[in-house]
């Protein structure tokens, strides 16, 4: 593996403030109300170029359990806080999707069409293995099921492998399937029946999951609008469909007319200048960590925007990921990601009994169940097949 080093962040506050003296990622994860992870590891294999980070945010119900993610961070720390709030939205995922797992996430840092190869991969695989089960990994952005075949020779705990070597294969044909399922509740909530049938549905992104959903939109009825910042993405969507179009970028997108906005690529899609522009009166997509900053989801309320939970609507992925431990049957997995349908209506309704917003209610659903179970050390690693 070559001179290799695993830094355990809870023994460090080497990073702990950043130059100017603001907060850095170290004293977030230890001090602020969006910390309380109970592990976080910096990954380094100097031979590979590998340069990793796996966060486990809790293990309350079970081995944490969240993708790994290949991508060209601005900064070091940057990597680190992406990998700390993705850790942290799988606990909630995982939860409302009645799974047994906690939540984890890991961020590759790199450019992965110059720099992922299959030593990296396999020396990352040795890194998973190291927790011992704690932490189950899966595909996410910038990561595919060929990837994960590789990840897999070096531990028990990679999930999204190819059929032939045991495994679930795409996750995101799920992941896209839970989406529509949310779309579906926000769309009984907001005018009273389950079907897009006659909506304008703008999607921005249609890479792994977004190409998958515009296709379920279309087959329900919907006129739907693309962007995508990769022409070959768009073009696959676009070409030969009557019921798609095309825009230049997310900016037009979110100003052209909408019933419904669906952000499907990076996070931080719901910022303050976004929300001001918004035609649609629903938002639902796949993106991970739509909300850009706490106040979005207020302000969203406030326009009378309904917001379907991010990690609610795209739990279909680690559903399909989740069976895939036991043994997959992807009928079993996609009965399990229907259900998302019924749990999105039921956070709207908690939000209208509350009064609060959607993301709100979901949250305290989430932390209700993580609460409710017993403690980590008496959960059991799942049998592998």
């Amino acid at each position: 593996m070559g001179v290799t080093t695993v830094t355990d962040v809870r023994q460090t506050e080497a990073i702990a403030a950043q130059p100017d003296g603001t907060a850095g990622v170290v004293s977030k994860l230890f001090r602020s109300d969006q910390g309380g992870h109970e592990q976080v590891l910096l990954c380094q294999d100097r031979a590979t170029g590998l340069r990793a980070v796996i966060a486990l945010h809790s293990t309350a119900l079970g081995p944490a359990l969240g993708g790994t993610r290949f991508h060209a961070y601005a900064s070091d720390e940057e990597a680190v806080e992406d990998a700390l709030n993705l850790a942290r939205g799988m606990s909630y995922k995982n939860a409302l999707a009645g799974l047994d797992h906690g939540g984890g996430k890991a961020v590759i840092i790199g450019d992965p069409d110059t720099l992922k190869t299959e030593e990296l991969l396999l020396a990352y695989g040795r890194f998973v293995a190291s927790l011992d089960g704690r932490y189950v990994t899966a595909c996410d952005v910038g990561t595919y099921v060929a990837d994960m075949d590789v990840i897999a020779r070096e531990n028990r705990w990679t999930t999204g492998r190819s059929p032939a070597n045991g495994g679930a294969g795409d996750s995101s044909v799920l992941t896209a399937f839970g989406v529509f399922q949310g779309m579906r509740a926000a769309a009984t909530a907001r005018w009273g029946e389950p079907s897009l049938r006659g909506r304008r549905v703008g999607v921005a992104g249609v890479g792994k999951v977004g190409h998958h959903l515009v296709a379920h939109l279309l087959e329900d009825g919907a006129e739907v609008v693309v962007t995508d910042v990769r022409p070959e993405a768009v073009a696959r969507v676009v070409d030969g469909r009557p019921g798609v179009t095309a825009v230049a970028d997310t900016a037009a997108l979110v100003r052209s007319p909408l019933d419904v906005y669906a952000p499907c690529a990076l996070g931080g899609a719901l910022d303050d200048e976004t929300v001001a522009a918004l035609t649609a009166t629903v938002v639902c997509g796949a993106a991970n960590n739509q909300l850009a900053h706490p106040g979005v989801e207020k302000d969203l309320a406030d326009r009378g925007i309904l917001y379907a939970p991010d990690y609610v609507v795209n739990a279909g992925g680690v559903i399909q990921v989740a069976d895939e431990l036991h043994g997959f049957d992807f009928n079993r997995a996609k009965a399990k990601a229907a259900r998302i349908h019924d749990t999105t209506l039921a956070i709207f309704e908690r939000a209208k009994a509350d009064g609060v917003p959607p993301a709100a209610a979901a949250d305290r659903l989430a932390e209700q169940r993580m609460a409710d179970r017993a403690p980590a050390s008496q959960w059991l690693r799942p049998t592998l097949v």
